[in-house]
């Protein structure tokens, strides 16, 4: 192979794969680079949310919040790679960022001191990644196993995040359990180097 061959034109066995397996290459990394946008929008977000969980009945809920926020940064840091190592990019402008993201910007509340306000957009927003990642699982199932195993990561944390905000929101049982340290992704942190 020579030197002088353009990035595009390189054989990269592992993308080669993908299409082989009848996959649209492009359409997947354009659903990915919503998805990792997402993710990093909700990051940011949920470190504006999370302050404004104040109070006695917000303190408690920080931690969680907390989490949830910490993993969707995880879950960023992880897709990203992916979206790389299928020849893709992420926008180089921030502002882009958040244009092209598959999830709506969850904003703070106008009544925000209220902690209920804040989770149920905590929660729209978990169940908005649980969707997208759902059709992530969907398109690469069979087809895709490296980005099938990140996503399936993914959405089981997702899912989970959800859990914890029904059970704060509506007292509904959820198994949440405390992590290890803040931000763990026992799912997630398994795939990521």
């Amino acid at each position: 192979m020579s030197e002088n061959k353009r990035r595009d034109e390189l054989e990269v066995v592992g993308v080669e794969e993908v299409r082989k397996s009848g996959l649209d290459v492009n359409k997947l990394i354009d659903k990915l680079v919503k998805a990792t946008a997402a993710e990093f929008t909700t990051y940011y977000y949920y470190t504006i949310l999370r302050m404004h969980l104040t109070g006695l009945e917000g303190e408690g809920l920080k931690e969680i919040a907390e989490d949830a926020r910490l993993e969707d940064r995880l879950h960023f840091e992880l897709m990203s790679q992916r979206v790389y190592e299928l020849g893709g990019e992420l926008p180089r402008d921030m502002r882009q960022v958040a244009d092209v993201s598959a999830c709506a910007d969850p904003y703070l509340p106008e009544n925000w001191k209220d902690p209920k306000t804040i989770l149920k957009v905590l929660l729209e927003a978990e169940q908005c990644a649980i969707r997208t990642w759902n059709e992530v699982c969907e398109m690469t199932l069979g087809k895709d196993p490296r980005t099938y195993d990140l996503a399936q990561r993914i959405l089981q944390e997702e899912i989970e995040h959800e859990a914890w905000f029904l059970e704060l929101l509506y007292g509904r049982p959820s198994g949440h359990f405390r992590r290890s340290y803040p931000g763990e992704g026992p799912l997630s942190k398994k795939g990521s180097k």
